[in-house]
C-alpha cells in the first residue's frame, strides 16, 4: 500500500467516524442528529427534577455546535472564525424560546458540522499530524466525533426521563 493510499484511507475512516457520530447509520445506535429528530421545544428545554445546574437538550445541541466551530478554528488556524452566539463552551439560549428559535439552532448545529467536515476533508496528511497545542489535528477531529457520541447519550437519557415524567 502506498503512502498516499494509506493517507487517503486514514482520512476516509476519520470522516466516516465523524459522519456516523453525527447523522449516519452506526453500530452504536442513534447518532446526535437522530437523537434530536422530533424533539419539540418543551422537551428541548426540560430539566430533570432537582436539575438545577443540569443542561437541557437545547443547551447540549448548542454546546456541540460550539465545539464543532472551535475545532474548525483550530484546524484551519483562523482566529477570525467565531461562533455566532454569545457564550463560549455553553452558549446562551436565545431570548425567545420557540419553535423558530429551536429550528434555527438545529440548523446552526448542522451548518457547523458541515463546515467542520469540509475543513477535515481538506487537511493533508502532514496537517492531520500537526500539533495544535496539546493534541494533533487528527486527535481534535476524533475528539469532536466522540464528543457528539457522549452528548447523544445524555440527550437520549433526558428524552427518556422527560417522556417517563409526562406519563
Amino acid at each position: 500500500m502506498t503512502t498516499r493510499t494509506r493517507d487517503d484511507r486514514r482520512r476516509s475512516l476519520l470522516l466516516d467516524l465523524f459522519d456516523r457520530a453525527f447523522r449516519g447509520a452506526a453500530w452504536h445506535g442513534t447518532p446526535l442528529w437522530g437523537a434530536l429528530r422530533g424533539v419539540r421545544v418543551k422537551e428541548a428545554l426540560w430539566r430533570p427534577p432537582h436539575g438545577r445546574g443540569r443542561h437541557c437538550i437545547w443547551e447540549l445541541a448548542l454546546h456541540a455546535a460550539y465545539w464543532k466551530c472551535a475545532v474548525r478554528r483550530r484546524l484551519l488556524r483562523d482566529p477570525a472564525i467565531a461562533f455566532p452566539r454569545v457564550g463560549s463552551d455553553w452558549p446562551q439560549l436565545p431570548e425567545r424560546k420557540d419553535a423558530a428559535a429551536w429550528n434555527s439552532d438545529l440548523a446552526l448545529l448542522k451548518r457547523e458540522h458541515l463546515l467542520l467536515r469540509r475543513a477535515i476533508a481538506g487537511l493533508g496528511p502532514a496537517e492531520l499530524e500537526r500539533r495544535l497545542g496539546r493534541w494533533t489535528a487528527l486527535q481534535n477531529a476524533y475528539g469532536v466525533a466522540t464528543h457528539d457520541l457522549y452528548h447523544t447519550g445524555q440527550i437520549q437519557l433526558l428524552k427518556k426521563l422527560h417522556r417517563k415524567q409526562d406519563r
